[in-house]
Order: structure tokens, then sequence, then C-alpha cells
């Protein structure tokens, strides 16, 4: 049972092979078997798991039916979800328990998912490989002496482990789809505003997008119509229709015209990477796709102005976290400087302490003008490259990342290395842009992903060229060893 996709769970449930509740405890015990050795999981909501998977059962016996209706799924720790901690991987939050659900939350729970828990992340969606929380480093199900990528290791590391099918993650400058890429999976980023944020504990507002997790394209798409839609409760969210994703997955990719740009293949690029990209570019040029070169001349400043603009939103958004009304209080405070200064030092790690310092740096009298504003120019001429690229070709494609997942501890000494791992993925969310990763092939035994960029709202086609890519290549079939 494990083995199977959201979509064969789909087909199973309909045509009553098992029922939704042996399916949760046989996932509910696996995660208690397996997930010792990985740490992908905070909490296990196995109470609420096994009553949401009854009440799926019930209602497909009341002649309901849906791809999600009693589908096992798993939360990242951001996510609001009433009456279950909801800790961002901080110890800020380690006695929170939210009071609502997030809408993404709920509404999967309306479409009938099954919620077995909520996944490890890096402490406030901070970080590139899951190392940065306060429940401890994630492993990667590849190979457990190396990093499953961050923020959404938590949820990748569960997907990828085959502990459930698939699994809500969000990404603020590639932390759904490098993830993806270490483990061996499929992550959509979508379009800013295309998922509701109400409910998902911000780190950078302008930036932070919720997205499916899952082995497939087929899989990302169901999630993806279960958590897409317009919401009132959220400013940001963008009221345009949401189409059928799965409808068009079908379609062909004759004439398809992909851009690749010259700036990916740098220096920086592993030639094992460059080597397994070009490769995918092949197999899409035999079903018929066009390449083309082309050019993001800006992308170079991309990664500083997104390490001043994130850190910037952070130092606000975090602000809120002060020991007065909720999350950690240090014991007896002299006075509350002390308390704001103790609870603070205490409850956040080194980090997110870092990422606030530069933003509030960033954002003082003195530098507001040299740095954000300056930063927030340079995100207007990153846009500006991907629209006039977009007016020639119809996606473009490339790495999803420079290397493969590195060694626990490899980069604690050295943040800035890590940060450079997101060169190629950060640019989709300074611009808002849509983003998928596939997997694409492995160097050393360690899984690689391809990028795929669409233009606004155009989840669809990324859904499509990666399910047509994932009908003639079998990277996203692979287990790791031991799962």
């Amino acid at each position: 049972m494990h083995q199977m996709t959201l979509a064969e769970i789909a087909r199973g449930l309909a045509d009553k092979k098992f029922s939704s509740e042996e399916l949760t405890k046989v996932l509910l015990a696996r995660v208690t078997q397996l997930d010792p050795q990985l740490n992908s999981f905070i909490s296990l909501t196995e109470e609420l798991a096994i009553e949401q998977a009854k009440a799926a059962d019930a209602r497909r016996a009341n002649g309901e039916s849906g791809a999600l209706l009693g589908a096992p799924i798993a939360h990242k720790d951001l996510f609001c979800t009433q009456g279950i901690r909801t800790s961002c991987g901080s110890k800020m939050l380690d006695n929170f328990k939210a009071p609502y659900d997030a809408t993404v939350v709920a509404k999967l729970a309306a479409a009938g998912a099954v919620t077995l828990g909520k996944t490890n992340m890096d402490e406030f969606a901070m970080g590139s490989a899951n190392e940065s929380s306060w429940y401890g480093a994630v492993k990667n199900p590849w190979n457990l002496e190396h990093v499953p990528g961050g923020s959404s290791g938590g949820s990748a590391a569960a997907v990828a482990a085959r502990l459930l099918p698939a699994a809500t993650a969000t990404d603020t400058g590639g932390s759904i789809r490098q993830p993806a890429a270490f483990t061996n999976l499929t992550g959509l980023k979508p379009t800013y505003g295309r998922v509701s944020r109400w409910g998902m504990i911000a780190y950078a507002s302008s930036l932070d997008q919720g997205g499916p997790l899952a082995r497939t394209a087929e899989d990302c798409a169901i999630l993806l119509q279960g958590m897409a839609g317009f919401d009132q409760n959220d400013s940001t969210s963008i009221d345009e229709p949401v189409p059928d994703y799965s409808a068009s997955l079908g379609d062909s990719l004759q004439g398809l015209r992909i851009g690749v740009p010259k700036e990916y293949f740098s220096a920086g690029l592993d030639p094992r990477i460059a080597e397994l990209i070009q490769n995918s570019i092949k197999e899409l040029q035999k079903l018929g796709a066009v390449i083309k070169e082309i050019s993001l001349p800006n992308m170079q400043h991309a990664i500083p102005a997104y390490y001043v603009i994130a850190p910037a939103e952070a130092s606000s958004n975090l602000s809120r976290f002060d020991g007065v009304r909720f999350g950690h209080r240090c014991e007896q405070p002299k006075d509350l400087i002390d308390l704001y200064k103790r609870s603070r030092g205490e409850g956040f790690g080194p980090e997110v302490q870092r990422r606030i310092m530069v933003g509030a740096y960033a954002l003082s009298a003195g530098y507001y003008d040299a740095y954000y504003l300056k930063a927030q120019k340079i995100r207007r001429l990153v846009k500006n490259d991907f629209m006039a690229a977009f007016n020639e070709v119809d996606i473009i494609l490339g790495p999803t990342t420079p290397n493969p997942a590195w060694k626990l501890g490899a980069k604690n000494s050295d943040p800035v290395a890590a940060y450079l791992e997101d060169v190629y993925t950060i640019t989709a969310n300074l611009a808002g842009l849509p983003g998928l990763s596939m997997p694409a092939g492995f160097v050393d035994g360690l899984p690689v992903g391809v990028q795929l960029l669409a233009p606004y709202f155009q989840e669809g086609r990324l859904l499509n060229v990666a399910h047509q890519y994932q009908l003639h290549t079998d990277w996203h079939t692979r287990t790791p060893q031991g799962f």
C-alpha cells in the first residue's frame, strides 16, 4: 500500500479495494517504525487521522467521490491546525496550539484528505538544509548522512521514504523545489497568490507560497486542485478561476517552445548535473518540444537582492513573537526589556537571529535606500527579464540546484555557501512566477532535479510537461533503499 501514488490510492478507494481507515493505519504504523531514522515528523496526529479516515469512508459509502477523499497527507508545521501544535520548527512556538485551521488545511480537510501529522522544517522556514529546526535535523532517505533540502525537508523526506503519498509545503526561495530535487520528488511552487497564505505562519510575506510535494506531476495536480483558489481572508490572494489541472496532463508537447537560459550553465554548476539537464532537454525534444537559448541578464543580482528582501520582511513578521501574548516566555523577567530580550534570545535559533539582524539593519533609517530599496529595484529587473523571455518561449528549463544534496553539517560554518545553493530557485519567488522541480537522474547515488518555470497562472502547463516527461522516463519511480 505504501508504494501507491495519490492517483492510485484514489482509484483503489473508488474500486473498494481497501478503505481509507485500513490505508491510514498501515501508513501510521510505517511512520512509527521508520521515522526515527529520518526525523521527518514533529507531531503525529493518530486519533485525528483515524477519525478523518472513518469519516471519508462514510462519505464514500454515501456515494461521494473525489481524488482526495480518504487520501492520507501531512502538513508542513507552519500551517495552523486547530488544537494541534503548530511550531514552525522553533522553540519559540513549541507550546503553541493554533486556535483555527489555515485555509489550505481547511480546504484539504473539506475535500476529505486525512492528516497524518505535521512535518519537520527549518526554523520559521529559514534554511536550505532542514538543519535549523529546534527538533533536530531531518535526514535524506537516499543517504542518511546527507541533508534533504529545506525548508520543507520534513515533507520531502516523508514522501520520498514512502511514509505517505504527498504533503503540503511552502516555498519562499526554493523551499519546495530544492527538497524535491534532493529527494527525487516532484514539487510545485504556484504563482504568488494562487494558494491562500491565511493561517500559514509568515517568513517573508511577499515571497511565501504554499504548494504540493509528491512523487509525480499527476499527484501534484491532484493536491494543488485541493489547495488552490481565492480566499477573502488573504489580501494577497488573487481572484482567478482555478482550472482542472488533471485535465491538461495529457496534452501534446508538439511545438512547445522551451527556453534554456545561458546564465544557468555557469562555472558554479556541477558538470554532472549539467549533463543530466541536457539529457532531459533531449527527452523533451523527442516529445516535440523546440529548444531555444535565452538570457536572464539580471540573474546574477538575484541572491543579494533576495537576502536583503527576505530578512527585512522576516524581521518585521517575527517581531510579534515577544514573549507577551503567545509562544516562548523566559523565566522571571526583571522588566519588559528583559522579557523581550531573553524570550527572543532563548526562543529563536542562530539562523533566525542572523536573518532578523540582517533585516533590521537593511530597514534601518540610514540604510533603507541603500539596501532595501535597491533590492526591490533589482527585483523588478528580474521580473522584466522573465517577461521578455516569455515573449519568446512558453516555459524555461534549467537545473533546480547547482549541486546534489550535501552532507549534514557541511555548510553550517559558512551560511553564505548554503545561500548560494538557491541561485536557480529564488528568481521565481522574486518575480512571483510558478516553478516546478521534477526528477532528472542521479549523481553519486543522490537525486538531481530539473526545474521548469512558466508565466503567471500557468501551473497546468508545468504539470503537463512534467507528466509527459514522466510517462517516458522512470527516474521518479526509483525508491530509496530500505524504504
